[in-house]
């Protein structure tokens, strides 16, 4: 495919698009920030067209049943974007940083994207051509965050208040990672079991536990407050899977896993633990 824009920018770190200009933004303020990282090699810039030239494309992948993972793989951050399918339409969430025909023709076959949601600015991709390939779907941004948007087509729409974006398929935002930082509960998924999609809010480890930072290439922590906090919140979804902005999953009974993790992390970083170290 042609790209919408064709000097619509991506950072080569994060993938995040920028507005279309005749030449690349000197700076990427998601990367610059303590959050994410600028390379020692310093800033780079992509265009859609160069990374499909390079062999770059977007995989589709079944992870469930009506449940289906977008990759771009070597691309940005190399998120995994969730195309969730039910009967009243499809949600994009977490976006990858690349779009081309073979996702968009697979994306068509499964009932194509009427609402696209990033769980924070660094899973913005390139939302907007995304939109722009699914009938100008609507993207929703939480206002907390909406000055970290590089692009802003008018498809954006901001938003506070946890509200049902579909039937069965509600927005909420529990703060830590950024203050907008936003879940997904999709109370069919998971054979009706529930399926929460928390990006990096909450975060499957490698013992099957979760953990919940403020960076994760910086390894900047949260404070107890906030864990509980997030923690507390997210207890009032049934939920017996939770998945990540990489694919990787907790669960079954995940609400166990959250609880169980967030009392881990909270006794560490308060101090409890202090006369194990």
């Amino acid at each position: 495919m042609s790209e919408q824009h064709p000097h619509l920018w991506l950072c080569a770190t994060c993938g995040v698009e920028y507005a279309p200009a005749p030449v690349a933004p000197q700076q990427c303020p998601i990367c610059e920030d303590e959050r994410q990282h600028v390379p020692a090699s310093g800033q780079a810039w992509r265009t859609l067209d160069g990374l499909r030239a390079d062999g770059r494309r977007v995989t589709v992948t079944q992870v469930a049943d009506d449940l289906w993972g977008l990759t771009a793989t070597n691309v940005g951050i190399g998120q995994q974007g969730m195309l969730v399918r039910t009967t009243a339409g499809n949600l994009l969430f977490d976006v990858p940083g690349l779009i081309d025909d073979d996702a968009i023709a697979a994306v068509r076959e499964l009932g194509g994207i009427h609402h696209i949601i990033a769980s924070h600015p660094h899973m913005y991709g390139v939302q907007s051509q995304w939109s722009a390939a699914f009938d100008d779907a609507p993207i929703w941004v939480a206002e907390k965050d909406a000055a970290w948007l590089g692009h802003r087509p008018d498809v954006v729409r901001l938003w506070n208040d946890p509200f049902d974006v579909l039937p069965g398929m509600r927005l909420d935002q529990v703060g830590g990672h950024f203050p907008g930082s936003t879940i997904a509960h999709w109370s069919a998924g998971a054979d009706g079991g529930g399926v929460l999609f928390a990006g990096d809010a909450i975060f499957p480890v490698a013992d099957g536990n979760v953990t919940f930072l403020r960076s994760y290439p910086n390894r900047i922590p949260l404070s107890a407050a906030v864990v509980r906090r997030i923690a507390d919140q997210v207890r009032q979804y049934r939920f017996d899977v939770l998945y990540n902005n990489f694919g990787a999953s907790a669960g079954p009974d995940a609400p166990s896993i959250v609880e169980h993790s967030a009392q881990r992390y909270i006794d560490w970083v308060s101090g409890a633990n202090d006369h194990l170290t």
